[in-house]
């Protein structure tokens, strides 16, 4: 028998997907019947309830810089007029805000009347059952982009313990996850356009001696205060010194600053290269330059618009050149971006470009996400994708042209990373498309 509670429970654990990682959850507008079970069960720093526009104006504004969740539980479906109080909130918001709301399914119509009927529902069965093509457009004409949808109640039944486990398998199969009872959806501001913020471009090398003064003689202007900073891995090849002589010389623009990673691998390097950034923006590059330098600003205006939170790079649009990727890494490739779609229901291109951009303080988010999910990734490219879709940042990929190396050889191991990466796309599936032992 449909279980209420237990509806709540579900829906709960997918607003707190990203709840738990802002620094307030706030229901706007609670509806008459609701007596709050929704957001008493969500997991959030802080939390509370406001009930006119004005009240959340105020209470976004007294901490301009920090990450907001506004909660709309079955406001969409009690609306004569969506488009209107979408445009709203949109006045009041933040970039960093998002929208989570909880919307009931057109395909259950039927049965909220029905149980209305019976006596069994105490509020009155909404009026408005929108579909999710529909309201996608009613976002888009209020300034919102929908970035992802949770289907919950697919298996409303606790039963014996298994409810969560079968819901989750059922929400996560498709067509059958077009039936659940509800979808917990999550909208992104547009229009929040930034002027110019300061960038910091991290370079993990090693073994890289011959690109490092190329990676700064190629880097064009940006119209803001820039960083590189170079991560030496333990090379052999003198790369260390290469840095210590470019640092010696005068880049008009830009401060160039290096480190020593402590452990081993790309991951490693990327992580302690974020640790000594100091400026607004983080953007990976790496030392092979087979991303071309020239191509950072389109990472970085594209952040600066606002069309995205997380910038992410694509080597597979365009042909690429000479043998810059064979072809079994090629293929590799493009399975990855199609199996991390479906973990992420996102849409991904390329997973594995080293190109990525975001704010530091989105990526403080992120390392607290992958400390609660348990880090597993030697490359950081799933470590900084998981996170960056959980956390409702939106993507965007940035089509690039590969290169050929003009200097050093890959040390990408086919086979071996394959495998990594497989288990770790699996683990993905098993704990957030899927909602396993979460």
């Amino acid at each position: 028998m449909f279980s209420a509670q237990f509806f709540t429970q579900l829906r709960a654990k997918a607003i707190g997907r990203l709840s738990r990682y802002c620094d307030l959850l706030v229901q706007y507008q609670p509806l008459g019947h609701d007596a709050g079970e929704v957001l008493g069960a969500c997991s959030a720093p802080h939390k509370c309830a406001v009930k006119d526009l004005e009240g959340l104006g105020r209470l976004l504004k007294e901490d301009a810089q920090g990450r907001h969740l506004v909660l709309l539980n079955g406001n969409l479906n009690y609306s004569f007029d969506i488009e209107e109080l979408l445009r709203g909130l949109h006045g009041v918001m933040g970039r960093r805000d998002r929208i989570v709301a909880v919307a009931y399914s057109p395909y259950w119509a039927w049965l909220h009347r029905l149980a209305r009927r019976a006596g069994l529902r105490r509020s009155q069965e909404p009026w408005t059952f929108i579909t999710h093509t529909d309201l996608e457009g009613l976002a888009r004409l209020a300034g919102f982009e929908v970035l992802a949808y949770h289907p919950v109640g697919s298996f409303p039944l606790r039963a014996f313990g298994l409810g969560a486990a079968l819901d989750g398998v059922l929400s996560a199969t498709p067509f059958l996850r077009d039936f659940s009872f509800a979808t917990v959806l999550v909208l992104r501001p547009l229009g929040k356009a930034l002027g110019r913020p300061s960038l910091s471009i991290v370079i993990p090398a090693r073994d890289e001696k011959g690109n490092i003064r190329a990676a700064l003689e190629r880097l064009p202007q940006f119209g803001a205060s820039v960083e590189v900073l170079f991560v030496e891995g333990n090379s052999s090849d003198g790369t260390w010194e290469e840095i210590q002589a470019v640092m010696a010389s005068s880049w008009p623009g830009i401060e160039v600053r290096a480190c020593k990673q402590p452990g081993k691998g790309k991951a490693d390097a990327v992580r302690e290269g974020f640790k000594h950034c100091r400026n607004d923006l983080l953007v990976v590059l790496d030392a092979d330059l087979t991303m071309p330098p020239e191509l950072l600003p389109r990472f970085y205006d594209a952040y600066a618009r606002g069309d995205a939170d997380f910038i992410n790079g694509s080597r597979l649009v365009y042909p690429m050149e000479g043998d810059a990727m064979r072809f079994l890494n090629w293929l590799g490739n493009i399975f990855f971006a199609k199996a991390l779609s479906f973990t992420l229901d996102t849409r991904l291109s390329d997973s594995l470009c080293g190109t990525k951009l975001f704010s530091r303080r989105d990526h403080q988010a992120m390392l607290e996400w992958n400390r609660d999910f348990g880090r597993f990734d030697p490359f950081g490219d799933y470590e900084m994708l998981f996170p960056a879709a959980e956390l409702g940042l939106g993507l965007v990929d940035v089509p690039i042209r590969y290169r050929d190396r003009s200097y050093g050889s890959t040390k990408i191991h086919r086979f071996r990373d394959g495998s990594i990466l497989l288990k770790m796309t699996a683990i993905g599936l098993w704990r957030i498309r899927l909602g396993v032992g979460r």
